[in-house]
């Protein structure tokens, strides 16, 4: 009955997500090379040739470098939406095995039903994913400038949440970035800030939502103990401090949370 979510690392550097229902093992997004992918799957006790597919969200290299190499050495599946297919296509970025959905229609692979919905982002054709086995239902969306309409109905009523916390606004303001990069970091298509990410769980987090994780927190525009201060300080303010809440970091595995029936179980990495 239980759902497994594998942390593999999240940030600029490298994404992955692993989720495990039923007899069916799949990867969110391999932004590492194939060989961290492997150490960091083993990290976790899955053995990277129990996968049997990839869902990429989009094109940027901290979440597709590893793709194609380790997809065509473990001989699965690249599932892409149509737009990020066109584009891996043009520049042959792509795995042996690429197959195209459309960010708004749900599909099966074994066990796991996928339903992709479309996030603002400055990419070819970026998506989020929800992924649902019997009761259970995780949500993942890692990139995207404002938590529109659209992501916000499927991401509410998770029992796991991952959603961005990428920048602060005065950090990005007075970092040496270039003004241009810090428009697109800070615009509708560019990543979510401190706050809007708290004020995202108001809107997403119900009863049934058991697990909540922060992911891609910039290195340089925001720090892993303020992104921790304000998702614990929002939780509290909603009476929900039974949550299990944590920062995802980008240079080690996290580890995996299994969600049984009645209880959310951890397993730290080794």
């Amino acid at each position: 009955m239980s759902m497994t979510l594998g942390v593999l690392g999240s940030g600029s550097s490298g994404n992955s997500f692993i989720i495990r229902a039923g007899n069916t093992t799949i990867a969110i997004d391999a932004g590492f090379s194939g060989r961290e992918q492997d150490r960091r799957l083993r990290a976790i006790a899955i053995e990277p040739e129990s996968l049997e597919a990839v869902l990429l969200t989009h094109e940027h290299t901290d979440h597709s470098s590893g793709c194609r190499v380790w997809c065509d050495k473990l001989g699965i599946p690249l599932y892409a939406s149509s737009g990020t297919t066109s584009f891996l296509q043009s520049r042959k970025q792509h795995p042996k095995q690429l197959i195209s959905f459309e960010n708004d229609r749900a599909f099966e692979i074994g066990d796991i039903l996928i339903s992709p919905f479309p996030v603002p982002h400055d990419a070819c054709d970026p998506v989020g994913f929800t992924l649902h086995y019997r009761d259970c239902k995780i949500g993942i969306a890692t990139d995207l400038g404002e938590l529109s309409d659209s992501a916000a109905g499927n991401l509410y009523d998770c029992d796991g949440l991952i959603i961005e916390c990428n920048y602060e606004n005065s950090m990005l303001r007075d970092s040496l970035r270039h003004e241009r990069l810090k428009r697109r970091i800070a615009g509708r298509h560019g990543h979510l800030e401190l706050t809007e990410s708290a004020r995202a769980l108001e809107r997403l987090v119900t009863p049934r939502t058991r697990l909540v994780l922060y992911s891609h927190i910039s290195s340089e525009c925001n720090s892993p103990f303020l992104a921790e201060d304000s998702g614990r300080q929002q939780l509290k303010a909603m009476g929900r401090e039974d949550i299990t809440f944590a920062v995802i970091p980008q240079h080690q595995v996290l580890g995996k949370f299994i969600f049984g029936e009645e209880k959310l179980d951890f397993i730290e990495p080794v």
